[in-house]
């Protein structure tokens, strides 16, 4: 038995190897030979006839060929020419094919260990059979190509699309990052999403701040801004290309931030991005939602597949009807979400989709992915397949509204 790791005795992966092409011996010397054979065969030893069976002595394997110059003629009988006669003439034998000469241990051990055949010629069944698995598994999630064509609907002008809750711990704020990331890599237009909690936002702590600024310094700095360069001095940008506007989390903040300053910063962001997203708080008495709502051209509304989670989504869209949203909410589209929580009671998600999906436009499915449940920076390449998809379909959903 081979040693694990002995290279030089890795078996030979040629073609020569392979089962219907036979296996070539050693090449044979001219007499050689048939005494050696006799010898091994008789034991009175060689030059007297075998005891066991007259005639040539046969090969050392079935498959090689007999020698025909070689052969003695004293130790062969005298051919019976009747038989000669009867026999019907055969083709000479083909020739051996030439000794395939050892290869070097590195070339031959290193398909063996690998597992792939050496020669250039390797069949498609074999070819898949050893195709690593983490291939199919990307193949079977690739976001099909009219979901790509979808989000890449043309804007004739800036579109706003706030993403609203009544309940925290709904994954509003990685919603907005994980549709804000998808737009942005599809998309060759400028994407930003900003934190518009009245009270203290988590948006800047999902990304790699690059910029210690907040919306309410871009707020006081507001006279003094024209152009792109002179906005981004206040953003952090995202690997996916999302550009994140934070909001002040510090607890010395005495000053709210109100549907007056709303109002300012998306007026100045809607001329320099085409696709601006709102991270917006809990409060819908609050009067930046006030300001969110009226100028906002999509919602998206957070469930999760829960009781309490359902609820709220359900009372978000009774409080947009009973206040003069109802349009919004008609074109509106619902998340829900795979959150995990241990202190709710879950549902059935077939259950939570047929009854929002009489309440709005559209609703999507999010399941659960660890990667943004630790609640770190979104990153659409760490998210499982079928998470990814799902935001692909989100944003493809919310771009049929672009060409309105």
């Amino acid at each position: 038995m081979t040693e694990p790791g002995h290279w030089a005795q890795a078996p030979d992966y040629g073609p020569a190897a392979w089962p219907d092409a036979g296996e070539p011996g050693p090449p044979e010397p001219e007499a050689a030979p048939v005494e050696a054979a006799a010898a091994a065969v008789d034991p009175a030893g060689p030059g007297r006839p075998s005891q066991s069976a007259p005639g040539p002595v046969a090969a050392p394997r079935a498959q090689d060929p007999a020698p025909d110059a070689a052969q003695d003629p004293a130790q062969d009988p005298a051919p019976d020419p009747e038989a000669t006669a009867a026999a019907p003439a055969t083709p000479p034998a083909p020739a051996p094919p030439a000794p395939v000469p050892p290869a070097p241990s590195a070339v031959v051990a290193a398909p063996a260990r690998l597992g792939w055949a050496a020669d250039s010629e390797l069949s498609a069944e074999r070819l898949v059979r050893r195709t690593p698995r983490r291939i199919f598994r990307t193949v079977r999630h690739r976001v099909p190509d009219g979901l790509t064509d979808a989000i890449r609907t043309p804007l004739g002008r800036s579109r706003r699309i706030a993403v609203i809750s009544l309940k925290g711990g709904v994954s509003k704020t990685t919603t907005t990052m994980a549709l804000g990331a998808v737009l942005a890599r599809e998309r060759s237009d400028r994407v930003i999403a900003i934190d518009a909690n009245p009270d203290s936002g988590t948006l800047g702590r999902r990304v790699q701040r690059q910029s210690g600024a907040t919306i309410r310094d871009l707020v006081a700095a507001m006279p003094d801004l024209h152009t792109y360069m002179d906005i981004r001095a206040f953003t952090s940008l995202a690997p996916s290309g999302l550009e994140v506007l934070a909001n002040d989390s510090d607890p010395a903040v005495s000053r709210t931030f109100d549907e007056q300053d709303y109002r300012q910063v998306v007026e100045l962001l809607s001329g320099q991005y085409p696709i601006v997203l709102t991270d917006s708080g809990t409060g819908l008495l609050h009067s930046t939602m006030r300001g969110v709502l009226e100028l906002s051209d999509q919602l998206v509304v957070l469930a999760t597949p829960s009781v309490d989670g359902a609820n709220s989504a359900g009372i978000t869209f009774d409080w947009l009807d009973a206040h003069g949203f109802h349009e919004e909410a008609r074109r509106a589209v619902t998340v829900v979400s795979g959150v995990r929580s241990s202190s709710s009671r879950m549902i059935r998600v077939d259950d939570v989709v047929s009854h929002f999906r009489r309440r709005c436009r559209a609703v999507v499915t999010v399941p659960y992915d660890g990667h943004l449940a630790v609640g770190g920076e979104v990153d659409p390449d760490r998210m499982r397949g079928r998470t990814r998809a799902a935001y692909y379909e989100l944003a493809a959903v919310v771009a049929q509204e672009f060409d309105r």
